[in-house]
C-alpha cells in the first residue's frame, strides 16, 4: 500500500493529500530513509512523521486497505 494511503487509513494524518504534502516535503521517514508518497509500507516498518516541533514513531503492525475507526489504532504502535 502507498505511504500517503497508509497514513490516511490508519488515521496518523487526516487526508490524503496532506499526507502527501508532508511526504513531499521530506518530512515523514521509513526506517530511518526520507520517503516518498508512493513508497510501499509493509509490516514492520518505523514510520516517523515530523508535526512542527514534535515527531511521532510508529511500528507499522497491519495493512489494510479500509478499516472502521475504532480499529485504525491496531495498524501500528507507538515507539
Amino acid at each position: 500500500m502507498r505511504l500517503d494511503k497508509y497514513l490516511k487509513v490508519s488515521r496518523l494524518i487526516k487526508r490524503r493529500t496532506v499526507a502527501n504534502d508532508a511526504c513531499d516535503a521530506g518530512r515523514v521517514t521509513i526506517n530511518g530513509k526520507v520517503a516518498k508518497a508512493s513508497v510501499d509500507v509493509k509490516e514492520g516498518d518505523v514510520i516517523e512523521i515530523e508535526f512542527g516541533n514534535r515527531s511521532v514513531k510508529v511500528r507499522v503492525l497491519d495493512v489494510k486497505d479500509t478499516v472502521k475507526k475504532e480499529e485504525a489504532a491496531d495498524m501500528f504502535e507507538y515507539i
